[in-house]
C-alpha cells in the first residue's frame, strides 16, 4: 500500500516532530490558563506507571492540559526536554506510513532520544488504526511513561480496548465549569461565604454569559460574539464529521444532521424512539445507532427513567442533554423558555463532572434529576431558574421522597436567587450550587 522510501519517511516524520515539539530546541510554547483540578490528576496518575487517558469532546482543552504537563515536567521536575515526545495524530503529515506509531518511535529513538523512561504523549490517538496493540506493547516493556488522549468514547469502547483494560487511569475532560469560567473572565473567588457574598453581583452577571455561551475555552476567551458563534459552528461540524461520520462510515449524513438538530433543539425534553422514527423517516435500528454515535462523540447524553426495575427503565421515554450550552445554541432552533432549559442542562453537566450518572423520574410531578450516592442513598434535584417558583416543583420532590423513603437523603430545588429550607427541601441559588465543592 505504501511505496515510500523508508529514509524519506523518517526525514518527513522528523520534520513534523520538530514542529510539534518546540521544547527540543529551547523554544517557548503556549500553555494557556491552568485548570488545576485536571492538571493535578494528570500529575498524580503519571506517578503510578499506568497509562494516563484524557477523554473528552473536541476543543474541551485536552491538548492544552498536555502542554501544561510538558511544561511542568521540564521546568518543575527537571526532565530533559528531549525525553518528552508529543505527537498529535490529527496532523495529516503523519499519515505516511502503514504503522505510524512504529515509524514515529523509530525516528524519535534514532534521531532525538534513545534513552529509557521517556514520556510518550499521543494526542487524538483514535485516528491510528490498531493503536491499542502498540500502546499495550509499549506499556508491557515498562520503559516509558504514557499519556494518550482522544475525542470520543470510542477511544476506550472498541473491541481492541480490552488489550489495555486494567492498565489505564481515565480522566474525563469537560468544557469549563462555572468556577473555571469565572477564572477565564479574570475572577478568582475563594469558596467561602464572605467572598461569595461580596462578589454576588459579578457572579450573577457572569452566570448569564455562561448560561448562553457555554464553556469551550477558546470561545470564552474570544471577545467578538460573532466569532464565538463561528467557532462553535466549526466545532460542531468537526465533531460531526471527524468523530461520527468518518469513524463509523455514516452514509446517510442528512438523517444524522436532522437527528442531532432535533435533539439539540429539544434538549432536556422527553422523547420516544417511535416518535423520532416517524419524524425522521429512519428505521429503529439506525436511530439507535445514531444516538449511540452522538453519545460516543460526547455531543449528547441520554438519561433514563429512575427505577430499580430494568424493565421499567427500558419502557419509559428518555431525556437528552447537550455537552455545552453554547454549542447547542449555535446550531439549534431556540424557544422562549430556553433559559430554564439552559439552566437544567448546566446542572446535568455539573452532575456528570462530579462523577454522577443522573436519572429523571415522574408520576404526578416530575423530578429533573435523581442521583445515586456512594452509600446507595438518593438525592432528588429540580431546577427552576426563577424567583417565582411554581409549587409543583416542591410537590414533585415530596412525591418522590414519599415513594422512596427511607432511601432519600436530600431534596434540592435550584433557583435563580431564592435561598431557604422548607418542608425538608433545600432551595439553593444555581450559581451557589455550581460553585460548591
Amino acid at each position: 500500500m505504501y511505496d515510500y522510501n523508508p529514509i524519506l519517511i523518517m526525514t518527513e516524520i522528523l520534520d513534523v516532530l520538530v514542529k510539534l515539539n518546540p521544547w527540543w530546541s529551547e523554544k517557548g510554547f503556549e500553555t494557556g490558563i491552568p485548570r488545576n483540578e485536571y492538571f493535578s490528576k494528570v500529575k498524580k496518575f503519571l506517578t503510578t506507571g499506568e497509562i494516563v487517558v484524557l477523554s473528552g469532546v473536541r476543543r474541551s482543552g485536552k491538548t492544552t492540559l498536555l502542554y501544561q504537563t510538558i511544561h511542568d515536567l521540564i521546568h518543575n521536575q527537571n526532565v530533559d526536554p528531549k525525553r518528552i515526545l508529543f505527537v498529535n495524530f490529527d496532523e495529516p503529515e503523519l499519515n505516511i506510513s502503514e504503522n505510524p506509531i512504529k515509524a514515529i518511535l523509530d525516528t524519535y529513538m534514532q534521531d532525538v532520544c534513545s534513552d529509557e523512561h521517556t514520556y510518550l504523549i499521543f494526542d487524538e490517538i483514535q485516528n491510528v488504526e490498531g493503536w491499542e496493540r502498540w500502546i499495550k506493547s509499549i506499556y508491557d516493556r515498562k520503559m516509558n511513561h504514557l499519556i494518550i488522549s482522544g475525542s470520543s468514547s470510542h477511544l476506550l469502547d472498541s473491541k481492541l480496548s480490552t488489550l489495555i483494560s486494567g492498565r489505564y487511569l481515565k480522566i474525563p475532560v469537560f468544557p469549563l465549569d462555572f468556577s473555571e469560567y469565572l477564572m477565564f473572565n479574570g475572577i478568582q473567588i475563594k469558596n467561602d461565604a464572605l467572598a461569595l457574598a461580596a462578589n454576588k453581583n459579578k457572579i450573577m452577571n457572569l452566570l448569564k454569559g455562561y448560561l448562553h455561551e457555554g464553556g469551550f475555552p477558546r470561545v470564552v476567551l474570544q471577545k467578538d460574539d460573532n466569532l464565538k458563534t463561528e467557532y462553535l459552528k466549526s466545532y460542531y461540524d468537526s465533531i460531526l464529521y471527524r468523530d461520527i461520520v468518518l469513524t463509523y462510515d455514516i452514509r446517510n449524513i442528512k438523517s444524522l444532521r436532522e437527528l442531532t438538530y432535533y435533539l439539540c433543539s429539544n434538549f432536556t425534553s422527553l422523547y420516544s424512539y417511535r416518535k423520532l422514527v416517524d419524524l425522521l423517516s429512519i428505521d429503529h435500528s439506525t436511530l439507535k445507532e445514531y444516538i449511540y454515535y452522538v453519545e460516543q462523540a460526547k455531543i449528547l447524553f441520554e438519561i433514563q427513567y429512575f427505577s430499580y426495575s430494568v424493565k421499567t427503565q427500558a419502557r419509559n421515554n428518555k431525556k437528552i442533554y447537550c455537552i455545552d450550552n453554547g454549542l447547542r445554541n449555535s446550531i439549534s432552533f431556540k424557544f422562549s423558555e430556553d433559559e430554564g432549559r439552559l439552566a437544567e442542562n448546566l446542572v446535568f453537566l455539573e452532575l456528570k463532572r462530579r462523577g454522577h450518572e443522573p436519572y429523571y423520574w415522574n408520576k404526578k410531578g416530575e423530578v429533573d434529576f435523581v442521583v445515586k450516592n456512594r452509600d446507595n442513598s438518593l438525592t432528588a434535584i429540580n431546577v427552576s431558574f426563577t424567583n417565582d417558583i411554581d409549587e409543583r416543583e416542591s410537590r414533585a420532590l415530596l412525591e418522590f421522597s414519599d415513594e422512596f423513603k427511607p432511601k432519600v437523603n436530600e431534596l434540592i430545588l435550584l433557583t435563580k436567587n431564592t435561598e431557604k429550607t422548607e418542608d425538608g427541601i433545600a432551595f439553593i441559588p444555581l450559581w451557589k450550587w455550581l460553585l460548591a465543592d
